[in-house]
């Protein structure tokens, strides 16, 4: 069996952050700073998903529970394929919202920077077909992991936290330049 710490999970992942963009850097032939900061966002805000997806909200002593791996224990497979059938079959219903709420929670800042970050996410469906994405490949990467659930339940609602945000960004973008075209008019 294979346990991987939070402190090691993070520390990976953060690894293989910075080689990409190291890469990215070394392909460009230049740094750019704004886009970098910016870029900050997404990889916190994948360092929070990665947190709360792959590692117990409990704490036991003080420390997050460690991931852990087994290939004899993998099988049979633990998913959901079943949409909005057991969305709220919790001990108690906060427990159920915290799982309802927090899916979607956590994605809402995705659907923010996707569109802050990349141009070409200039539509509802391309933000949420990439949160789907995003979604789906950290459902398939439970599958690795025995005390990890697969569940459509929370690809539809890490989907909706994308669609929430997007719309949101899109909404202060409106505002903003409604705003920034009135105080030209009054100038």
């Amino acid at each position: 069996m294979l346990e991987i710490t939070f402190f090691a999970g993070e520390l990976i992942f953060s690894i293989l952050w910075v080689i990409s963009r190291v890469v990215v850097w070394g392909k460009n032939k230049r740094i750019d700073f704004k886009r970098e900061l910016l870029l900050m966002l997404m990889y916190i805000n994948l360092f929070v998903i990665i947190r709360f997806v792959f590692y117990e909200l409990h704490k036991v002593n003080g420390k997050v529970l460690p991931l852990k791996f087994d290939a004899n224990k993998i099988w049979p497979l633990d998913v959901n394929l079943e949409p909005l059938i057991h969305l709220f079959d919790y001990e108690t219903r906060s427990e159920a919202l915290v799982n309802l709420y927090g899916n979607i929670g956590m994605f809402v800042p995705t659907g923010i920077i996707l569109p802050i970050l990349y141009k070409g996410v200039n539509r509802l469906w391309k933000a949420v077909v990439i949160g789907l994405g995003m979604s789906f490949i950290i459902e398939v990467s439970q599958l690795l992991f025995y005390e990890r659930t697969s569940d459509v339940d929370d690809l539809i609602l890490n989907t909706i936290g994308v669609a929430i945000g997007y719309l949101a960004c899109i909404l202060v973008k409106e505002i903003i330049s409604v705003l920034s075209k009135s105080k030209k008019k009054d100038a």
